[in-house]
């Protein structure tokens, strides 16, 4: 039975991260990776909609997602490359290498129809971020009157900020080795956009949120068995905000609730970076 009576969309990205250096690829994107690890966190119905593309890295995220029990009914298979992002580790740090950007999804947009919009309003949230390329589908999810959470990219500009912020509930953002003054400032800036929680990840450092009243901090936990850092930004928001919905959907929102989400969202964090790539599912390729 699952823990949390919450259900969840994520809309938008899938890649897949190719380690140059073991030639091993794994499923991600924030959009994938949310969906995921809210199944693994313990929402009811957990879902993904978004662009394949029609190769084998492709195939291989879809089988991925199907493995897992993630809902795809409403994803779309378009001819053409999946997205894909390189990396490699240097010094135990991990490196970007650079990207597609997107693939094939990076060059269509994913328009909302009537059906899409009438599947989409069975969900509690629906997330998506930065990279997923649904910006200007944001205003029917509004208009639809479902809670819409956000991932700020750490080089998002203030002009992006100012046109999503006011579409979306809850915001989130890497904000690593900002002063803590500057984040306090963003924070408050996007609760006079309209955002009712926004989050400061500052990995090692943990994290600040604030509701619109007041700020909260949250140290990351230790990790046990260090595997990979990958996921640790995305299944932190996942838990915060499948945790903090439920809480919502009970009207039991209380002044210690931002608190207690996120260090659950802390304690889920800190396991999946015992896991390899995001979630897994690691493949070699040639």
């Amino acid at each position: 039975m699952a823990e949390y009576n919450v259900k969840v969309l994520g809309f938008g990205d899938n890649v897949v991260d190719k380690y140059e250096h073991i030639k091993t690829m794994y499923p991600g994107g924030n959009a994938v990776n949310f969906a995921v690890y809210s199944k693994m966190f313990g929402a009811k119905r957990s879902a993904y909609m978004g662009y394949f593309g029609d190769d084998m890295e492709a195939q291989h995220v879809i089988n991925c997602l199907c493995e897992e029990g993630i809902e795809t009914i409403k994803c779309r298979q378009l001819v053409g490359e999946n997205g894909c992002a390189k990396v490699t580790v240097e010094n135990n740090d991990r490196v970007f290498l650079g990207s597609n950007e997107g693939g094939i999804r990076g060059q269509t947009s994913f328009v909302l129809d009537r059906f899409d919009l009438e599947y989409i309003k069975g969900f509690d949230l629906v997330h998506s971020g930065n990279y997923c390329f649904t910006e200007r589908q944001l205003p029917k999810i509004k208009a639809a009157g479902i809670p819409v959470s956000f991932d700020f990219s750490d080089d998002s500009a203030d002009k992006y900020y100012a046109d999503i912020a006011p579409l979306v509930d809850y915001a989130f953002m890497s904000c690593s080795g900002m002063e803590e003054s500057k984040i306090h400032e963003r924070l408050q800036k996007l609760a006079k956009y309209g955002v009712k929680v926004s989050v400061a990840t500052l990995g090692s450092g943990g994290s600040i949120a604030f509701d619109g009243e007041r700020f909260y901090t949250q140290k990351a936990y230790p990790v046990e068995h260090m595997v990979d850092t990958m996921g640790a930004g995305d299944s932190f928001l996942t838990a915060f905000l499948v945790s903090y919905t439920q809480k919502v959907k009970d009207k039991s929102v209380l002044q210690g609730t931002v608190e207690e989400c996120m260090g659950k969202a802390a304690a889920f964090a800190s396991k999946v970076c015992g896991l390899a790539g995001s979630w897994g599912h690691g493949k070699v390729y040639g």
